[in-house]
């Protein structure tokens, strides 16, 4: 089945048709995103300034480049410029809350994207079922190395959503296989490949014996790859990451890691969209939509790479 019949499916029961009168009641989108630089945040905007061209719809899209008092200041502008409702990817924990009350001080609907506002939460959430995902990635690789074996985790962003979705799901992951040891885990700041080989390094300094490694990202994986391979270990280390990144499926489908979870990036922009007209329009919708993750590995990352979701 193709992947665009796919997310369909996935997304029925939380998107409904909305006709040409509705779509024209939302002139204007601001889409605050958290860091452009970052692969996964880039397609989410492909996904809504594409889609929202299509409905004829104006997008004014800012970038706090991972920075949260950046990102308030955005907002503060985004409201002042006549927008009908506001796409929000929160540029961290702190003060995640503040963007979501200003727009709502403003009478504007929030779409809260990835990372949620804890105790400020916009009007519905949209994300991959992160912890869903990572059981499904961490589960392969643990089968991978035999249900046994030493493992680190390195972590995205504390505190954030995605964070804590995916330690959940890899967790449950590990307690259902006795013999795995979780004998370190770190968190990173950006996600980034270089994170990811610099905390790999340190971490197999202390723990020689790893053979199990989930990075939260796929650039921590990568990172984690390349750490392995200039560690000089002798075993053979599973590694699995997140995301799907179009930088990273290549690589995977090439065998340079093991497994990930891709996520539907586009898909969640236009699902963005879609629910930014809805809430225009009055209705309400679930507090959060949850999309599916792609467990994808070396056998099926060629097809992601023709065709992401």
């Amino acid at each position: 089945m193709k992947l665009k019949t796919t997310l369909l499916a996935a997304t029925a029961l939380a998107v409904t048709a909305m006709t040409g009168a509705q779509a024209q009641e939302v002139k204007r989108l601001g889409l605050a995103v958290t860091n452009l630089q970052a692969d996964y945040f880039n397609q989410i905007k492909i996904g809504v300034e594409a889609y929202a061209h299509e409905k004829g719809i104006e997008v004014i899209t800012v970038d706090a480049k991972n920075d949260s008092a950046t990102q308030v200041s955005q907002v503060q502008d985004l409201l002042t410029q006549n927008i009908d409702a506001l796409i929000y990817l929160p540029a961290g924990a702190a003060a995640a809350t503040v963007p979501v009350r200003l727009a709502r001080q403003a009478g504007i609907p929030v779409v809260n994207v990835d990372r949620n506002a804890e105790g400020a939460p916009g009007d519905t959430f949209i994300a991959t079922d992160n912890a869903a995902s990572a059981y499904d990635v961490c589960d392969h690789i643990i089968g991978l190395a035999g249900g046994e074996g030493q493992m680190i985790m390195l972590h995205g962003q504390k505190g954030t959503t995605p964070e804590v979705e995916r330690t959940k799901g890899c967790m449950k992951a590990i307690e259902e296989n006795p013999g795995v040891e979780l004998v370190a885990e770190q968190w990173s700041q950006q996600w980034s490949q270089a994170e990811g080989l610099d905390i790999t390094q340190n971490l197999l300094q202390a723990n020689p014996d790893v053979s199990i490694i989930f990075g939260q990202a796929d650039g921590l994986a990568m990172g984690a790859a390349q750490a392995v391979k200039v560690s000089g270990v002798d075993q053979r280390v599973y590694i699995g990451g997140f995301d799907g990144d179009t930088t990273a499926l290549p690589v995977l489908a090439e065998g340079g890691f093991d497994a990930t979870a891709t996520q539907q990036m586009r898909g969640i922009g236009r699902l963005a969209v879609d629910s930014a007209i809805e809430l225009v329009a009055g209705e309400t919708l679930p507090s959060e939509q949850l999309l599916p993750g792609y467990l994808t590995t070396p056998d099926n990352a060629a097809q992601y790479v023709q065709e992401h979701p």
